[in-house]
């Protein structure tokens, strides 16, 4: 044996079939098909294709922008099955485009797509092989926000001022083109459903070409806080006191206020335009002592609300004797019947105007409602036969051009009473009126 194992030829046997397991050891593949024993060629190669991997970019991202690199790419891998399924399933290699040289120029390049951490048994093929890229000068740049939402969404009725933003303006940062781009930057507000009340909301702030598309910017802050204050149109009227019946047998009304004399309603802007007056009806009848009475208010059709759901109407009653004469009074047979004199104030007469040119507007500054308190005296009898339509007040603006005029006010009474106003005169602009388009 030991003769045996001395000689040259065992020695090179041995050689042999050490050299021939290794191989083996190295060329099995546990994965070849059924039946066969198992081992692979050195020379058999497959390949793997890595679809989507994403594609890092390398440069200085302080003071450049880089654009038109692609953000994923498919990578193809060739070698030995192990070692490309390994790959493909742990991704372990980047993709990678280098620009971070201090050197490098800014404008359009077409520049490699590379790949590290690879093993050096497979071969990698990126497609596409290269990127056509814009390197910019990055440019920050202030900008207004102009905040907007949906008009559409206001409750009939409703109106909107103009909507306020905070911060009223941000830095926009980007490529300097894509600045010099920015028509627009607006921040949206989003409402869900119809609206009656001021809005508070946060909204995310988008930079717009002049054709409405967003822009790649960055932009600081993203989010901005928008305030867009609802409100109704209001509008100051004055209250009419509409008396109904007679106090009882014997008993005068002396006088009437009411209180509040204006109010303010609150509705659509058109109905409002056609309402001057809100009539307060109250009934008299029966009445033999001073009274005060709350008259709810009753709104016109289109009219929400108002500022006082009822007003207060002051009903001052006096009472007469037989002969028609107040307690105090004196009667003489050889003289003519005398009745002692009351007053009675209508609240809000309107002014009205004659004179204006058909060119013209008329507008009133004081008193701002176009109207006055206007108290009249005389007999009981006879003012307590007097109504708001008996008397008028009124002012004449013929000839007068634009601009401020103080006029005197004309108060006409019936002859049976004597009647004065609240006011001598009225301050109103006289403007050109605007023509209709």
């Amino acid at each position: 044996m030991d003769k045996l194992m001395n000689t040259p030829w065992f020695i090179r046997v041995v050689a042999l079939l050490l050299a021939v397991l290794l191989y083996i050891s190295v060329s099995y593949d546990p994965e070849s098909t059924p039946g066969g024993l198992g081992f692979s060629t050195p020379s058999k190669s497959d390949s793997e294709v890595v679809e989507d991997v994403p594609v890092e970019l390398y440069y200085d991202r302080e003071n450049l922008v880089v654009t038109g690199a692609p953000e994923t790419v498919d990578v193809k891998l060739q070698g030995v099955k192990s070692l490309l399924i390994s790959a493909k399933n742990n991704r372990e290699f980047k993709v990678y485009i280098d620009l971070s040289d201090p050197e490098i120029t800014l404008g359009r390049k077409q520049v490699p797509i590379k790949i590290r951490d690879i093993s050096e048994k497979l071969k990698a093929t990126i497609e596409p092989a290269y990127a056509n890229i814009t390197i910019q000068e990055k440019v920050t740049k202030e900008f207004s926000v102009e905040p907007e939402f949906n008009r559409s969404l206001l409750e009939e009725g409703y109106l909107a001022d103009e909507p306020t933003v905070s911060p009223a303006k941000v830095k926009i940062t980007g490529a300097k083109d894509i600045i010099d781009q920015i028509s627009y930057v607006k921040a949206t507000v989003e409402l869900n459903g119809t609206v009656n009340d001021t809005v508070y909301r946060q909204a995310k702030v988008r930079a717009l070409d002049r054709e409405l598309n967003k822009l790649d910017v960055s932009i600081e802050p993203e989010i901005v806080d928008v305030k867009v204050p609802i409100k109704i149109p209001s509008k100051p009227v004055a209250v009419t006191p509409i008396q109904k019946g007679n106090p009882q047998d014997g008993y005068v009304i002396k006088s009437i206020s009411i209180s509040p004399n204006t109010l303010s309603l609150f509705g659509k802007k058109s109905v409002l335009d056609s309402i001057d007056t809100i009539e307060a009806p109250f009934d008299v009848s029966g009445l033999d002592q001073d009274t005060e009475l709350d008259i709810p208010v009753s709104l016109p059709e289109g009219v929400k609300t108002t500022s006082a759901p009822e007003v207060k109407v002051i009903i001052d009653i006096e009472k007469v004797d037989e002969t028609g004469t107040s307690p105090g009074e004196e009667s003489n047979e050889n003289t003519e019947e005398t009745n002692e004199d009351i007053t009675r104030t209508f609240p809000n007469i309107k002014i009205r105007y004659v004179g204006l040119g058909k060119e013209f507007d008329l507008a009133f500054l004081s008193p701002q409602l176009g109207a006055s308190n206007v108290t009249i005296s005389g007999r009981p009898t006879d003012v307590n036969e007097i109504n708001a339509s008996d008397i008028q007040l009124s002012l004449n603006v013929e000839g007068l051009e634009e601009g401020e005029h103080e006029l005197p006010l004309l108060l006409k009474v019936p002859n049976s009473v004597r009647g004065n106003a609240g006011l001598e005169k009225a301050l109103v602009s006289i403007t050109r009126a605007t023509e209709e388009t």
